[in-house]
């Protein structure tokens, strides 16, 4: 029997950095990942190899990211977990001795109970290399593509299959606006508006009642009786825990179906951390359950595991929830909450925006507008959210907004805040969105 003082079961994100993490702090333990997959696709950019990238091949994890640190990397499938033995049993039949294992099995997506999903070419988009192989395949075969779902994965997908010369797209959303649970409507419009402007057709407000066909799928039954036509349908509604070998060796699971952990990571058995879209969140704001999972929020708990493993280093603030996306050329992102999930939360709050071209200036090359809204409580100032689009800079404007809320900085200090500006690379010093919409927020408060 091989024995490990530390096993990640998992090769995706989250498990990568918690085996990389372990190693540095513990350097004299041994570790191991065990991973199903011979290779690894990088989960957010699964959406690109279907029109940006052109290749599944051209979107890995190398190897090197795990056996580069010096962590041993297994291509096994772990069967089953005996939690009083502390040892577990893989498909090729072997039996892993460890003193501390880390879950990071990840998520499934999720099918919804359509009739007509067991049609041929309907699909879901999954992280494996030969699946995303066979999907852009059949995609070269069909000219019609309905993607059910309007989230992150449904605009992306559809953002990039609509670059492949042979295939009319069209999402289908259930909620009045795509990204609805994510941004707030102005800037869901918006994204809606510049995907329509790239020659996606968007059905929002309507739900799919039935795919249709004989054998291969021909449609998509609407609730408004309309069928749209289809050769494939792809689903992109969400994802779910994968706990199976959690829940079959008998841990404590939390109330969005993942697997229940603290604050350090540990789940109901001290021996057991467990890590991104398999662990169950609390957000940061609330101390309630959260149900987001994010590749960024699954390599921070990672961080977190991987440092707690022996001795209680780190411990979980909460989840923030950042996102970023790009669709047809307009970037958004979000860091903590919007207006609407602020309400929803019962919280007194204001707003502040600024806007102004990211370099100065505008005549600068490659120049481009970054609107930037600010969110913070009412009374005591401090940041809750905040969003900003529409250039590239966005990305990292949601990054540093988050920062912002994860030290808990109130709109004077953001008013205060000494920024370096330069040309080529940020916006004007006078106009910088960020204290500009801080200043604006402060006004409403006094």
């Amino acid at each position: 029997m091989k024995q490990l003082d530390v096993l990640i079961v998992g090769g995706s994100a989250a498990g990568i950095s918690a085996a990389t993490t372990a190693r540095k702090h513990y350097p004299e333990a041994t570790v191991a990942l065990i991973r199903q997959e011979e290779k690894v696709p990088i989960p957010c950019g699964i959406p690109y190899v279907f029109g940006t990238l052109g290749s599944p091949d051209k979107n890995l994890i190398p190897d090197a990211a795990v056996t580069g640190s010096g962590v041993e990397l297994i291509q096994d499938l772990v069967t089953s977990l005996d939690r009083e033995a502390h040892t577990v049993i893989t498909k090729g039949g072997g039996t892993i001795g460890y003193k501390k294992l880390v879950l990071a099995t990840g998520s499934k997506p999720v099918v919804p109970p359509i009739p007509g999903r067991e049609l041929e070419n309907v699909y879901t988009v999954e992280k494996d290399v030969d699946h995303l192989h066979f999907l852009s395949d059949r995609m070269d075969k069909v000219r019609n593509v309905v993607i059910i779902g309007g989230g992150f994965i449904g605009m992306e997908m559809a953002d990039e299959c609509r670059k492949r010369e042979n295939l009319d797209v069209t999402v289908v959303e259930m909620l009045p606006h795509c990204l609805f649970l994510a941004f707030d409507q102005d800037l869901c419009v918006r994204a809606e508006q510049a995907l329509v402007n790239a020659g996606v057709q968007v059905r929002t407000s309507a739900r799919a009642e039935a795919i249709t066909g004989n054998g291969k799928v021909e449609g998509v039954r609407l609730d408004s009786g309309e069928t749209l036509p289809a050769d494939m349908v792809l689903f992109g509604i969400g994802t779910r825990p994968n706990v199976d070998l959690a829940r079959e060796a008998g841990l404590e699971l939390g109330p969005f179906g993942a697997v229940a952990v603290d604050r350090y990571m540990r789940t109901s058995d001290p021996d057991i951390l467990a890590v991104g879209d398999c662990a169950e969140k609390i957000s940061f704001f609330t101390g309630q359950p959260s149900p987001l999972r994010l590749a960024s929020i699954a390599t921070a708990e990672a961080r977190i595991a991987g440092a707690n493993l022996f001795q209680l280093r780190r411990e979980n603030p909460g989840t923030i929830g950042v996102f970023s996306t790009k669709i047809n050329g307009l970037a958004m992102g979000i860091a903590g909450m919007g207006e609407k999930a602020a309400a929803e939360a019962g919280i007194d709050y204001v707003v502040g925006q600024a806007e102004a071209v990211d370099k100065h200036p505008g005549g600068m090359p490659g120049a481009q507008t970054l609107r930037v809204k600010l969110i913070f409580r009412r009374y005591s100032g401090v940041l809750i959210g905040g969003q900003a689009c529409c250039g590239d800079t966005t990305g990292e404007m949601a990054n540093l907004i988050a920062a912002l809320i994860q030290a808990r900085m109130h709109a004077d200090q953001i008013a205060m805040f000494q920024m370096g500006t330069h040309p080529a690379l940020t916006a004007s010093p006078i106009a910088y969105q960020l204290v500009n919409a801080a200043e604006q927020a402060l006004l409403q408060m006094r």
